[in-house]
């Protein structure tokens, strides 16, 4: 039994994303109350990396039986906490899943950010995007129905990290100089731009915040940049199964060890960048950064997404929205037809253009 049961008939309550709060699946009561801090759940901190990384931590469980299977195809981890059986895989569709044995020393998600938007919600926000997919094939849009519209928790890492970087450069600084020419046997002047080159050195702090790094291998990665960001600083809950009772979790499959050098490379490359934006002048060369983090810590999370996947001739395509605010991106066939017809249409038009402009 779940730490909410139904008051009416008993059965564990599941979060409704419609409704904001936990409804029965059997007798469709809703329960406003949602699990919070304070009742029985971990509260939502920060681990230390460095810790975690020389002792990898078994995590403290969903908290109720689950259950892994492993699609043969994608190699998709999915999670079920309800006693379901899945039949096929909710990320690229395949029949061939198989079980999986869950890892002891799996960091397992202390924090959830629940769904927020709704299934309808998510429908009609892909049928406009299907609506605007003006060079997709017209068999497209009868093939990719939202039928196969799948609720999925993603496993996401979060880091906190303090920079301390000095940096120096060159600065360059424009400036204009008159110079003489000759044109058509006149002498003219225009002006040329020169740059004053000046050493230039200075100091950041700064602190990074939740940055964010998916742990998902099911979920094409590019679609998941392009619906961030999901807000974990502010609207987490820590982890009760009530969440995820009753929707697909997927497992990570880029741990924690690989996380964390996938976040030092970005945070390197903002820190870069934001040095640069310190650099005085109009352009800069040579741009040497010395960075020092510390502090550095993590969170695993999950965040909810709403996933279409189909098929279309050989390939696999998908369209994923954000759970929480809605955001759509995906993936979809060219028809090369319409694009040769609106290229074609493209040049008759310039044609006409150019006759109409030599007969006035």
């Amino acid at each position: 039994m779940g730490k909410h049961p139904c008051p009416e008939c008993g059965g564990d309550l599941e979060w409704n994303a419609a409704r904001q709060a936990l409804r029965c699946p059997y007798c469709g009561t809703v329960a406003q109350a949602a699990p919070q801090a304070g009742e029985g759940a971990a509260p939502i901190v920060e681990h230390d990396l460095a810790a975690a990384l020389a002792n990898p931590a078994s995590g403290r469980g969903w908290g109720t039986a689950r259950r892994e299977v492993m699609c043969q195809s994608c190699h998709a981890i999915s999670v079920f906490v309800d006693g379901r059986v899945a039949q096929r895989c909710d990320f690229c569709g395949s029949p061939a899943i198989v079980a999986h044995e869950s890892q002891g020393d799996a960091i397992t998600p202390q924090s959830v950010l629940p769904f927020k938007v709704g299934e309808s919600q998510v429908r009609d926000a892909i049928r406009r995007w299907y609506g605007t997919r003006w060079f997709a094939p017209n068999r497209f849009r009868r093939a990719a129905l939202t039928d196969t519209l799948h609720g999925i928790y993603l496993p996401y890492w979060t880091f906190d990290a303090h920079v301390a970087a000095d940096w120096t450069a060159e600065a360059g600084h424009t400036y204009y100089v008159s110079e003489s020419y000759m044109e058509n046997g006149q002498h003219r002047t225009r002006q040329v731009p020169r740059v004053r080159w000046v050493p230039a050195a200075g100091s950041l702090r700064h602190f990074f915040d939740d940055e964010l790094v998916p742990g998902s291998t099911g979920v094409h990665a590019p679609l998941l940049r392009q619906v961030e960001p999901f807000p974990t600083r502010t609207d987490l809950r820590p982890y009760a199964p009530e969440f995820v009772r009753g929707w697909t979790v997927e497992r990570y499959q880029i741990d924690l060890r690989r996380a964390a050098e996938l976040n030092m490379a970005d945070m390197q490359r903002q820190t870069r960048a934001l040095c640069a934006a310190q650099v005085p002048g109009d352009t800069q060369r040579n741009l040497q950064v010395r960075s020092r983090y510390q502090g550095r810590s993590f969170k695993h999370v999950l965040v909810p997404v709403w996933l279409v996947r189909y098929r279309y001739g050989s390939r696999d395509f998908q369209i994923l929205a954000n759970g929480y605010t809605g955001q759509v991106a995906g993936e979809r066939p060219y028809s090369w037809v319409k694009i040769a017809l609106a290229a074609l249409l493209a040049l008759a038009v310039l044609a006409l253009l150019v006759v109409f402009g030599q007969g006035g």
